[in-house]
């Protein structure tokens, strides 16, 4: 740490704000929000080793700093949300997503019509806007629907100057061009997409009997008539959605987030009246060290983009893990006008709907994963010419095996082997082991020693093919005491690796320097998952052997 960043960290006042750090070439590398700024500052420098790769990173290239106080934690949330935006710095987290989510839009103009827009001010379009939206497909299906039952106008011009057009003949617009209807009647109807498109039904269905009951009354049967087909077209989509609670005007918006593999997945359920209206869902690429403060990113830049059709609460349980409920409340009231309360889902109906929400995450990640593997199963051949030739293998990693010790203080010690053939797992030829050697004495070393001699014992038989590439999870040491295991049994013809957690790097027997396979790689991402499967399949049994050994009696 410099002089200069010294005598700032003494400066800084203890009061809420944002802290703006700068490297060496006096670009802005971080934007962060506190309470109490001093604080915040002082505790990235307190400690040699944070356990975030990317925090060790980050403190090693503040040069400097500046700080922007505020009156309250709330602005100084608010203030670092833009200023990440403006700044776009290379150590936040940033949603790098190509694809820009879609909105309807109900326009601002004398006869209002409803479109779909790629982002919110497109072609300096103003009006209401509702969305985002993940699901374009449904969107088009859902916009063909309010089309049906709210005959807006559909075209930004008249077609003609003294007839309708035929979007008129087939009751798909009230020909506002020709006189047909009269303003107040329009905006009736723009009113009524306006109740649709927020969720409110029951004042949607309440508005049109009330509306259908007064054409009757004066005698216009045919605008009662139309009415009365909207009505019966909104009962029938009113029926196929699941109602999730009877009796009620619960409107509530349900989180789950879901990790596994380098995959996120964000699924919101968006609950109106006690009925599930809609489902957005989120895939994103991310190391499982940064899944929080990407959720934190995800969740500030979600709402802070919706424009209407905010809960009145928002349900997640891994909203308890960004802690500080009642700043995100204030944030919440800020840009919503509304009190929006935030819950952790701990009731016996927000465990429900929670478990609703991860039923649907679940199958998002598993399709994702699904799609993931098989491309890497395509493209095989090209990710293990390259594992074979950046890893200096002597096989090709055909068949790859993984292995991971675990246990609690030496206790109910066992170890896990997971096979990848052609880039896929196979289930059927993972293997799991009781170690013997150590119980009641924690050694890793001695531990991976049985398990290899026992595995590596049945070479030749069957089900127990050799493979071809043996990766250990861990760093040089690790793999060091591995090659003296595998000297000591005469082992040949098989290569060895060891992947570290910390910086993803792989090391090579009898070799100092590790290698960094590129981040996004096919190859990295693949190691990784057989890596954190023998991990996954270690702890399960593990947990299973602790739960059958803590239910017996002395």
């Amino acid at each position: 740490m410099n002089d200069r960043l010294k005598e700032s960290i003494k400066m800084l006042p203890e009061l809420p704000g944002c802290y703006i750090y700068y490297n060496s070439d006096n670009e802005i590398i971080y934007v962060g929000k506190a309470k109490i700024l001093k604080r915040r500052v002082k505790s990235y420098f307190n400690r040699k080793h944070h356990d975030s790769v990317k925090v060790n990173v980050l403190v090693s290239q503040i040069d400097h700093l500046e700080y922007i106080i505020t009156n309250s934690e709330v602005e100084a949330l608010i203030l670092e949300s833009h200023l990440i935006k403006k700044h776009k710095p290379k150590y936040n987290i940033l949603l790098k997503d190509d694809k820009k989510y879609p909105y309807f839009l109900i326009t601002d103009e004398d006869f209002p019509r409803i479109l779909i827009v790629r982002k919110r001010n497109m072609n300096k379009l103003k009006g209401k806007y509702y969305g985002p939206y993940t699901n374009i497909g449904a969107m088009h299906s859902t916009l063909d629907f309010l089309k049906k039952i709210f005959p807006l106008r559909q075209c930004k011009q008249p077609r003609f100057k003294s007839r309708p057009c035929l979007y008129h003949s087939i009751g798909k617009c009230l020909a506002p061009c020709q006189g047909l209807v009269s303003s107040d009647e329009y905006k009736a109807v723009v009113h009524q997409a306006e109740l649709f498109l927020s969720g409110k039904q029951s004042e949607l269905i309440s508005r049109l009997k009330e509306q259908m009951q007064k054409y009757a009354e004066s005698e216009q049967f045919e605008k009662a008539a139309r009415l009365r087909d909207s009505f019966m077209d909104l009962q029938k989509t009113l029926e196929k959605q699941k109602v999730v609670y009877e009796n009620t005007k619960l409107n509530e918006d349900v989180i789950s987030l879901m990790h596994e593999d380098g995959i996120l997945v964000i699924v919101i359920m968006m609950i109106r009246e006690g009925r599930l209206i809609d489902k957005k869902d989120f895939t994103y690429e991310v190391e499982a060290s940064d899944k929080i403060e990407f959720f934190e990113t995800f969740f500030k830049e979600y709402y802070s983009t919706l424009s209407l059709g905010f809960p009145d609460r928002i349900v997640s349980d891994t909203l308890e893990e960004l802690g500080n409920k009642s700043l995100y409340e204030q944030w919440l009231k800020i840009i919503s006008d509304k009190n929006v309360k935030i819950s952790y889902g701990k009731s016996a109906q927000g465990k429900e709907l929670q478990k609703l929400a991860d039923k649907n995450a679940q199958v998002i990640l598993n399709n994702a994963k699904l799609s993931q593997m098989s491309k890497i199963n395509e493209d095989f051949n090209n990710i293990g010419s390259y594992l074979k030739e950046k890893l200096h293998l002597n096989n090709f990693p055909y068949r790859m095996e993984c292995y991971d010790i675990s246990h609690i203080q030496g206790t109910n010690t066992v170890a896990s082997m997971v096979t990848f053939i052609n880039g896929l797992s196979k289930k059927s030829e993972y293997k799991k082991f009781k170690i013997k050697s150590t119980e009641g004495k924690p050694d890793d070393f001695l531990s991976m020693k049985e398990v290899l001699t026992r595995r590596l014992s049945h070479l030749g038989d069957k089900g127990w093919d050799k493979p071809d590439l043996i990766i250990i999870d861990g760093g040089k040491g690790q793999l060091s005491s591995v090659m003296q295991i595998v000297k000591e049994l005469g082992i040949e013809g098989i290569d060895f690796v060891s992947l570290a957690k910390r910086q993803e790097e792989v090391f090579l027997p009898n070799k100092s320097r590790s290698i960094l396979l590129p981040r996004e790689s096919s190859a990295l991402f693949l190691i990784q998952r057989i890596r954190d499967e023998a991990h996954r399949f270690a702890i399960t049994y593990h947990r299973k052997l602790r739960a059958k050994s803590s239910l017996k009696t002395e």
